[in-house]
């Protein structure tokens, strides 16, 4: 079972000679910055950015840290996943650039040409809101629903590409979740770029995952259809599946909810494989936030976000490192610090150019033989505390 709620935190499971080497980047949800660790849950940086976090941060090839951050006095800032400042910052913490938009929510994307792509909420006229299906009414919402527009914007700020969601979704498909009120429409957390140029949006509230024709603006297809439920994090992988994970949250049908990790096959949404159903020694379950990452051993690395629970399974399924996030959150001091949520997480190899050279130095004398008994003794000790 998860030991998300044991009160062992740091570094709990590390098999060092399974576990692909590494830092992890985790942004806690309560926070108001970035840390980097390293296998043993040690901090080796931190990129204090000013703003709390509206969802995560994310450590580009270049080196720099892309971050959106939450304006508490934007006119939504009362959503889930708003934003309103997209910052990109070098190793220093010296902001580089910055995007303004009250309207920002969630996810960015850095694309291959530079350029990036962001969420925004927009308003669904009238005459389309009304025909929406799903969801529920409650006496203190407004009388908008907010749907969703994915915007591609230069370094200059200027918007080269703009895709809005009313002008291409279904009211009659793209139903609400039913148990979900009609604050927003599809509530979108996450847009990734395919290499052909299509975008690859993950649609929370009606549980689907949409592949959009960047072209014309058309919806070539719909992965879901009760296979997973507002689910967060799609990766685009090199065998062209996709990975994402699947919070099972408000899943109807369930007999037991828990989330899982779905690779798909983007043809069919057949799933080819899956984490999360059939161990139960590691059961896991985040109702929102969260990611996965397939690493390049073949190992996924998953953020159970609601609990700060970031840990790596290997293709069979066995754990190979667990942290729980032990970082402080707004109040408590760095000595009295609690589990925080955590959005989602990334593990960066030891070879990612976006590292510094005195981190990458730091990771290859953490692999040395000596080094790696000596990880696995301290986190064995560890893990017998928790239960393992």
């Amino acid at each position: 079972m998860s030991i998300a709620f044991t009160s062992i935190k740091g570094t709990t499971f590390y098999n060092s000679r399974k576990a692909y080497a590494g830092f992890n980047l985790l942004t806690p949800i309560e926070g108001e910055g970035v840390w980097l660790i390293d296998m043993m849950g040690e901090l080796v940086h931190y990129w204090g950015m000013g703003y709390r976090p509206g969802c995560y941060g994310e450590l580009l090839p270049n080196g720099h840290l892309l971050y959106q951050g939450k304006i508490d006095s934007s006119p939504l800032a009362h959503l889930e996943g708003a934003g309103g400042i997209l910052l990109e910052a070098d190793w220093q913490g010296n902001v580089l650039w910055e995007y303004r938009d009250p309207y920002l929510h969630h996810a960015f994307y850095r694309m291959e040409n530079g350029n990036t792509l962001v969420l925004k909420w927009i308003v669904v006229p009238d005459g389309i809101a009304c025909n929406l299906k799903g969801g529920f009414s409650n006496c203190d919402d407004s009388k908008e629903i907010w749907g969703d527009c994915i915007q591609e914007i230069d370094p200059d700020g200027k918007v080269v590409w703009e895709w809005i969601g009313h002008d291409h979704l279904d009211p009659e498909v793209d139903e609400i979740c039913p148990l979900c009120p009609r604050t927003t429409w599809t509530h979108a957390n996450a847009c990734v770029e395919y290499p052909n140029g299509d975008i690859l949006v993950s649609f929370m509230k009606t549980n689907t995952l949409a592949i959009i024709d960047k072209k014309n603006g058309h919806v070539k297809r719909r992965l879901g259809s009760g296979e997973f439920t507002h689910q967060h994090s799609p990766n685009i992988l090199d065998n062209g599946n996709v990975l994402v994970f699947d919070n099972g949250f408000h899943e109807l049908y369930a007999p037991n909810v828990m989330s899982r990790v779905l690779e798909l096959n983007p043809n069919d949404g057949t799933i080819v494989w899956c984490f999360g159903e059939s161990n139960e020694r590691h059961l896991f379950y985040s109702s929102t936030m969260s990611s996965c990452q397939r690493l390049p051993n073949g190992n996924t690395f998953i953020c159970e976000g609601t609990w700060g629970r970031i840990f790596e399974v290997d293709q069979e399924g066995e754990l190979v490192w667990e942290f729980v996030n032990n970082f402080p959150s707004f109040d408590t001091s760095p000595t009295e610090s609690k589990s925080s949520p955590v959005y989602s997480a990334y593990r960066y190899g030891l070879d990612y150019s976006g590292l510094s050279r005195s981190i990458r130095k730091v990771g290859q004398r953490q692999i040395s033989p000596a080094a790696a008994k000596r990880d696995d003794e301290t986190a064995q000790s560890r893990s017998e505390i928790a239960g393992y």
